[in-house]
């Protein structure tokens, strides 16, 4: 999850569900619910390497169509980069929207799938007007220009991260819901497209301010700790 700030509206008391948390379940998660694979490898390529080792909740699993809950079970749910994997987008949401009342939906965007090409993604989305848009994404990717999305795709199993986090909020999109919502086909390409190119700057998106200050002090105690070593191999 890129953007745990935004779950606000969790109150005390509410009973709260997180699907497919991974290893690291947001903390205010009651319930947990994870797909039941075929296989180790499919379990790997679609939980991670960690997939849900060392979580202690109480942890559902289930085969996919209808989640094993009664209707309005639970107060807020938690859908933080699961959308992008799910063969059906609608079935998906409508499961959602039946067994919570309110949540959270988080989700990359197309500019970070048509550079990455996460093999495991299958969806490209966007909320777009209060209805959330998406398409396959195959439609998008073409074949001949795999060899360059296995670059970088590469880069960020390696570490490479920088990228992703100066361009963020560009990158990737998360919001609260508080009612059900539609959710469509897109018409095309252009409705999963920011509406213009006015790309922020470091300084002024979210959370920019706090990483450039963070990126001063872990510079500015590396200087430190090297002129106290310098003084120390004086003396």
């Amino acid at each position: 999850m890129f953007f745990p700030e935004r779950i606000k509206s969790i109150k005390d008391g509410d009973h709260v569900l997180e699907i497919g948390p991974g290893s690291s379940p947001f903390p205010r998660a009651d319930v947990l619910l994870e797909r039941r694979y075929s296989s180790d490898e499919e379990y790997r390529l679609q939980c991670g390497d960690n997939g849900m080792q060392g979580v202690d909740r109480r942890t559902v699993y289930y085969d996919g169509g209808r989640f094993p809950f009664k209707d309005g079970e639970f107060d807020y749910i938690i859908c933080s980069h699961v959308l992008e994997h799910v063969p059906n987008v609608e079935e998906f949401c409508a499961e959602v929207f039946r067994v919570g009342k309110a949540g959270y939906f988080e989700y990359p965007l197309v500019y970070y799938e048509y550079v990455y090409d996460i093999p495991a993604h299958l969806n490209l989305m966007k909320k777009v007007d209060g209805e959330l848009v998406y398409m396959p994404k195959v439609s998008l990717l073409r074949p001949e220009v795999a060899p360059l999305r296995e670059f970088w795709y590469a880069a960020l199993n390696a570490g490479h991260v920088a990228a992703v986090r100066g361009l963020l909020v560009c990158l990737m999109e998360g919001f609260e819901w508080k009612e059900p919502f539609k959710v469509r086909p897109a018409s095309g390409i252009a409705e999963l497209l920011h509406p213009s190119f006015d790309i922020p700057h470091p300084l002024v998106e979210e959370g920019g301010i706090r990483w450039y200050f963070q990126g001063l002090l872990k510079a500015l105690f590396h200087r430190v700790a090297l002129t106290r070593d310098a003084l120390l191999k004086r003396n």
